[in-house]
């Protein structure tokens, strides 16, 4: 979540009501168990890290005083090394979702250009599991296990494909997620 709040961040800087929006839009039906007290917590701890720095910005009479948040140099470089990285050994989709959706709407990559990489790292993890898979006699406990990384990796693949399809797609302009 912490990444994934940088990068929506690396866009312009936000309150923490108006990131909320930002990812329950991404995420679509998912957004709705998003813990409303989840992203001030995160912000809190980003701060804290410094991350990202936070001020205090004037509101209207209809809102108070909200606490505006920003990127610090350390923010920016992580997200830059989050969206290079390409480790996937328990995948969380919403996350990588979030990631092409941050990238693009803050211009930081081009989302095809992370599926992409992601989709050169599973190919070769798919490639060793698979000679791994073959070097194992028949019938071994451990054969199972590899058999069972190479579907799984397989399956990713697939929905790295469905992800570069719609992504492909021309989108209209309020189209975020």
């Amino acid at each position: 979540m912490q990444d994934v709040v940088l990068a929506m961040l690396a866009k312009e800087p936000s309150h923490g009501y108006h990131l909320r929006a930002r990812l329950r839009q991404a995420l679509g039906p998912l957004g709705d168990t998003l813990n409303a007290g989840q992203i001030y917590v995160t912000l809190a701890r980003l701060e804290k890290a410094g991350l990202v720095s936070g001020e205090r910005a004037d509101g209207s009479p209809q809102r108070p005083d909200r606490k505006v948040y920003a990127l610090t140099a350390a923010g920016q470089q992580r997200v830059a090394d989050w969206l290079a990285e390409v480790s996937w050994p328990k995948p969380n989709l919403a996350e990588f979702h979030l990631k092409l959706v941050a990238a693009a709407a803050a211009g930081l990559a081009d989302p095809l250009a992370v599926v992409d990489t992601q989709r050169r790292e599973l190919l070769r993890r798919l490639r060793d599991a698979q000679r791994a898979a073959m070097a194992e006699p028949d019938g071994s406990r451990a054969g199972l296990l590899l058999e069972g990384v190479v579907l799984r990796l397989q399956a990713d693949l697939r929905w790295l494909e469905a992800c570069e399809r719609a992504w492909s797609e021309p989108r209209d302009e309020s189209g975020d997620s």
